[in-house]
């Protein structure tokens, strides 16, 4: 049975920055739901491209030489072996879209390293 996700829904069962949950699978990529504040480590994802969709709030990506701004309603691609931060001075609602083998923390293991994944 097909199923119809709502998006208020489930970032209400999100209780801890930057732990993203697993909201939907296609054609290989997961659609991850997190919320965003504070600072994320630098990292990158040498074998996978990252799309981060910002459904409310807003997000920065500090680059290596300039940062990012994306507003609620806006995305952007981060092409595999970019090195990125993103950071959220508020609470920010993100989906990201990545390929199912892409680690949260990229070539990095932290305390924001996350392995096995909630399905909500």
């Amino acid at each position: 049975m097909l199923e119809v996700k709502k998006l208020n829904e489930i970032f209400s069962q999100i209780n801890e920055y930057w732990q993203p949950h697993i909201v939907g699978e296609l054609n290989g990529q997961h659609i991850k739901a997190a919320k965003f504040k504070g600072q994320f480590p630098m990292h990158k994802h040498d074998n996978e491209d990252e799309m981060f969709l910002v459904i409310s709030g807003q997000i920065q990506i500090e680059f290596a030489d300039y940062t990012k701004t994306i507003n609620e309603g806006e995305f952007i691609v981060i092409p595999k072996g970019v090195e990125h931060s993103p950071i959220a001075t508020e609470e920010a609602h993100v989906l990201l879209f990545e390929p199912v083998s892409t680690l949260n923390t990229g070539n990095t293991e932290n305390e924001y390293t996350h392995r096995d994944l909630k399905k909500l």
